[in-house]
């Protein structure tokens, strides 16, 4: 289904239900589709793919679009359901994860006013990636003063009447989303980054975000 947002109409779109993956630290344009929509449906009956959005985000650094991962626990041969994925705490991925967004985004406009609440989030270990990806999307919720309620599926959704956006959580979807220029601290380095995390918005945009994310002039 294509949505089409006409410029003089965006403000008062309504996309009604949306279906999406629940991803970490989802990109701005999934921010975008839920800003304007009035329920949120999460597909969590579908089965894993690996290098998705379900569990990796990117952020903005020195050295340009930085990857952050979140590793799983892989079971060879078989396949899992999303919702029974449990992370890989092998490694400590959440004190790198950390170090990169103090790293990249310390001297950026609203950085501490946001990061106390994301610390708990890097200290405790949260066995399913699922509940690690809605977990994230309360924080943004709450950080965009933003109250949209949410539903997961109960079955994998074949056939929807309401926007169907899961296609979002493909990292290498050849679709590309024109994002409006917001200022990004390492944009003298690398020039304006669209479509990142939605950290980046936050981190740059403070209270200003969610006025940003429904101002967007997208086709999905």
């Amino acid at each position: 289904m294509d949505l089409v947002i006409i410029e003089n109409e965006k403000k008062n779109l309504n996309l009604n239900s949306v279906l999406i993956q629940p991803t970490y630290f989802s990109t701005i344009a999934q921010y975008v589709a839920i800003a304007k929509s009035n329920q949120i449906i999460f597909e969590v009956e579908d089965n894993y793919q690996k290098q998705t959005y379900r569990n990796r985000c990117y952020i903005n650094t020195a050295n340009g679009k930085h990857l952050l991962n979140v590793p799983v626990q892989h079971q060879k041969g078989v396949k899992q359901k999303t919702k029974d994925v449990k992370i890989d705490y092998k490694d400590n991925w959440q004190k790198q994860h950390l170090k990169s967004l103090k790293t990249a985004y310390s001297s950026s406009p609203f950085f501490e006013f946001y990061i106390d609440d994301l610390l708990p989030l890097f200290e405790k270990k949260v066995p399913f990636l699922l509940d690690l990806n809605l977990e994230c999307h309360l924080l943004i919720m709450a950080a965009l003063q933003l109250e949209i309620p949410y539903k997961k599926s109960e079955n994998y959704i074949m056939e929807t009447d309401f926007l169907d956006l899961r296609n979002l959580a493909i990292d290498k979807n050849k679709k590309t989303y024109k994002l409006e220029r917001y200022i990004q601290v390492f944009e003298q380095n690398h020039g304006f980054i669209s479509n990142l995390s939605i950290l980046d918005l936050l981190f740059m945009e403070g209270s200003n975000a969610l006025n940003y994310l429904e101002n967007q002039n997208l086709i999905f």
